[in-house]
């Protein structure tokens, strides 16, 4: 019976941004649970290159590359992966961008950028999907957050922007769309280890050392940690879990003025 809970057997889960780091993992999981899973990207190219690194894992992906803020691509993407595997029962909205550049530095045309793929592409892929769920009275839609929906840090106000946007948008969307028994929630990632955070996560690195010190897990996450997050979410344990952000995050989000090896 427990089992049953986590089986997406005959699901359809498109993952945005997929292609790569957590939002390859979460596809993995996804796929390992059962589910038939689509992988967006923007370049047809990179995507390519990812479903042979599916295939080294055994998992078999359909690859479709479509800007997640432009509604037009947004639904001719969709439409090809409903042709192919099906309605989608699973969406991860986690296709994203950061600029670091101070304020005062930042073009109006940057942020607006990051903005539009950050929180417009959440909304415009949610969009196209949610009809479909609402009609069938069932669906899961997850958004990936960060601890920047909650925290503000230098250098990354139009992604701290976005992704405090993009909480509040979960929540309203779990508003209008539970009683439909369509569950949305979102993920806060803490930092996690991936190629991308690889040249900082090196011994000695003052940010390696400041994750280590702050965090109470006293570790980097893994992708894994993130896409299992995602597979609960998935799942038909999570029924009565909505508007829900879940930070998987080591207890970065419980702590204040924790450091490493204190009152031990």
């Amino acid at each position: 019976m427990i089992q049953s809970l986590f089986d997406l057997s005959g699901k359809v889960a498109l993952v945005t941004g997929g292609g790569h780091g957590i939002g390859m993992a979460i596809a993995k999981v996804l796929a390992d649970a059962g589910a038939k899973v689509c992988v967006n990207g923007t370049s047809a190219e990179k995507l390519e290159k990812s479903k042979a690194e599916f295939a080294e894992a055994g998992i078999d992906v359909l690859t479709v590359a479509f800007d997640v803020s432009d509604e037009l691509a947004v639904d001719e993407g969709i439409s090809r992966i409903e042709q192919e595997l099906g309605p989608v029962d699973i969406l991860v909205n986690n296709a994203g961008i950061i600029k670091r550049v101070p304020i005062l530095e930042m073009a109006v045309s940057d942020f607006k950028q990051v903005i539009d793929i950050d929180l417009v592409g959440p909304l415009v892929v949610s969009k196209r999907v949610a009809p479909g769920m609402i009609a069938k009275r069932a669906g899961k839609i997850i958004n990936i957050c960060s601890l920047m929906s909650i925290y503000g840090r230098t250098s990354v106000s139009a992604y701290a922007a976005a992704k405090g946007g993009l909480k509040l948008l979960t929540a309203n969307m779990a508003c209008e769309w539970a009683k439909y028994n369509v569950q949305i929630n979102g993920i806060g990632p803490g930092y996690i280890a991936t190629d991308q955070t690889a040249p900082i996560r090196e011994g000695g690195h003052p940010f390696n050392d400041l994750v280590m010190a702050r965090t109470p897990a006293a570790r980097w996450g893994t992708p894994g940690d993130v896409g299992y997050a995602a597979l609960f979410l998935s799942s038909k344990a999570s029924d009565f879990v909505n508007g829900h952000l879940l930070f998987v995050d080591g207890g970065i989000t419980a702590n204040f003025g924790y450091v490493a090896g204190e009152n031990q």
